[in-house]
């Protein structure tokens, strides 16, 4: 998806380590820079630049950069973890088990980093509360400020810890004073960054969302459905653990809700953001209703357990669904990588209620445990690989097209970005520049169908010639299909995380520029009927 931003901003760094977004990127319809399209802070670059300067630019290399920051988030939910609980590791195992960490985990984005470094900051403040250890909260300070340099995100946690420290010394305690350290350096950072681009980076973030939602308006309670659909799918151990989690009537009246909320959505399926074809709102809705009973699974842990509630319990439970108003309400999309730092609050928060009501201590119950762990750990496998088919196929079709064009004398030019960009242009070719590229009759044009910001023909030309190349997805899961209803990076794409269906193919189109006739306008971009549903 966005992983090209990533890795050309890390390149960039590797030469000028004070300027990080000091370049240009054809990532919508023409040449912009780069401080105009990313909206995440540069730490994960400099990051990456790190290892690509060390190692090289390899992906390999660069998957494995970003599998250390995954493998710290559950060595740190297992350290968080084993301050609440006795048995740290299930709560691990549940934050690897939910496809909103381990398909994040496989990516080269901020998301798991930032959340490695928010739980660590956690620790160490907790750490820094019990023993009074004034190096332990500035560390934990220090960590704060990284994980929000990583992913604006990380800056929740200054509220959260401050609610905490009140809550746990019932006084304004010394410490807060703490917490200036991270919000001076991303005042800082605003500064910096106005200085060189113009403008401070950290607001112009915030003001892109709210400027996207104001045009984006849907109605409150879809967006709350979406939300919760999305809490469901991406933390799967909530769903397959419910029936230890909670009474029959209580499953009983969620699962009424969701229902009726299933068979609302196959009836006014335009108000959800994605266009999606009636035929198939009913899987759809069956759909929803599984992932709104996860979801409202996943958000119910917060109320657990009012009854015995201290500073270190308002913690998680403010932790997760802070992170889900956010990511539902406040976010540009509803994604599953801002449902990611609620996972292993939900996590603990799973082992806690499972531990209380003493399931635990029972071998019976712990043989449930274990089966219904392993079962989102099966499914949660294979939302991995058909992300990851999903991935490998916009380099397949990229190999494939420019091997099958390279006898061709005529400049090649591709639209569409996400990886399919990426190795367009290290093969040689050129994003269209719908402002700046030199097009000429007989030039080829590449245009994927399941993709962000194409535009079809430039102006002045027509598409001739056509040719479309399918590439077939393996499996029955998809995770970005506009068809499927499955948007797990945007919702825009769908309004579940992933979906099951008979996937049509990844299509893309190759055509020759014809200039256009006086006084015609060129025809709608179309790729024909689909092979498949």
């Amino acid at each position: 998806m966005d992983d090209p931003l990533f890795v050309w901003t890390a390149q960039h760094i590797a030469g000028h380590p004070l300027d990080p977004y000091g370049f240009r990127v054809v990532w919508y319809s023409t040449e912009t820079p780069i401080a105009d399209v990313t909206k995440n802070p540069p730490l994960a670059s400099y990051y990456a630049a790190l290892f690509g300067t060390l190692f090289g630019w390899s992906e390999r290399v660069l998957h494995w950069a970003f599998l250390l920051p995954a493998l710290a988030v559950i060595l740190g939910t297992y350290a968080l973890a084993s301050r609440f609980t006795r048995v740290p590791l299930l709560a691990a195992g549940a934050t690897l088990a939910a496809p909103g960490f381990l398909v994040s985990g496989t990516t080269v984005m901020c998301d798991v980093l930032m959340l490695a470094l928010w739980i660590f900051a956690l620790i160490l403040w907790l750490e820094g509360t019990a023993s009074g250890k004034n190096w332990q909260f500035a560390v934990a300070a220090l960590l704060i400020a990284a994980s929000a340099l990583t992913k604006y995100f990380g800056i929740a946690l200054i509220p959260l810890l401050a609610t905490f420290s009140i809550i746990k010394k019932r006084r304004l305690d010394p410490s807060l004073a703490y917490l200036a350290i991270p919000a001076l350096l991303l005042v800082l950072y605003q500064h910096w960054t106005h200085r060189l681009y113009g403008r401070g980076l950290l607001s112009d973030a915030v003001q892109y969302a709210s400027l996207h939602n104001r045009g984006h308006e849907i109605p409150l309670l879809v967006k709350t459905l979406v939300g919760l659909a999305f809490a469901g799918g991406c933390f799967l151990p909530a769903l397959f653990f419910a029936l230890l989690l909670w009474s029959r009537r209580g499953i009983l009246i969620a699962l009424a809700f969701c229902c009726t909320a299933g068979l609302a959505t196959a009836r006014y399926p335009s108000s959800f953001e994605a266009p999606l074809a009636s035929s198939r709102w009913p899987l759809i809705s069956a759909l929803m209703v599984v992932f709104l009973l996860g979801g409202i699974s996943a958000v119910a842990l917060a109320g657990s357990g009012w009854r015995n509630i201290n500073a270190e319990r308002a913690l998680l439970s403010l932790w997760l669904v802070g992170t889900f108003l956010f990511a539902t309400f406040v976010n540009w999309t509803v994604n599953a990588r801002s449902i990611l730092p609620m996972v292993p609050a939900a996590a603990i928060l799973v082992v806690l209620r499972l531990e209380a009501a003493g399931f635990l201590a029972k071998p019976r119950f712990q043989a449930k445990a274990g089966a219904a762990l392993m079962a989102a750990a099966a499914m949660t496998l294979w939302v991995v690989w058909a992300d990851s088919d999903l991935a490998n196929t916009g380099r397949e079709a990229a190999y494939h097209i420019c091997e099958q064009l390279r006898p061709s004398q005529a400049s090649i030019y591709f639209e569409g970005h996400w990886g399919f960009q990426y190795y367009m242009q290290q093969l040689g070719t050129r994003a269209a520049d719908i402002r700046k590229s030199p097009f000429r009759a007989g030039d080829i044009v590449i245009i994927p169908e399941n993709a962000t910001n194409s535009f079809g023909p430039p102006p002045g030309f027509m598409l001739g010639d056509t040719t479309v190349t399918n590439f077939d997805l393996r499996g029955s899961l998809a995770t970005m299909s506009q068809p499927a209803g499955a948007g797990f990076y945007s919702s825009v794409w769908g309004p579940l995380p992933f979906t099951f269906a008979k996937l049509p193919p990844e299509r893309y189109l190759m055509a020759k520029l014809v200039p256009l006739p006086e006084n015609k306008d060129p025809a709608p971009l179309t790729l024909g009927p689909r092979s498949g549903p």
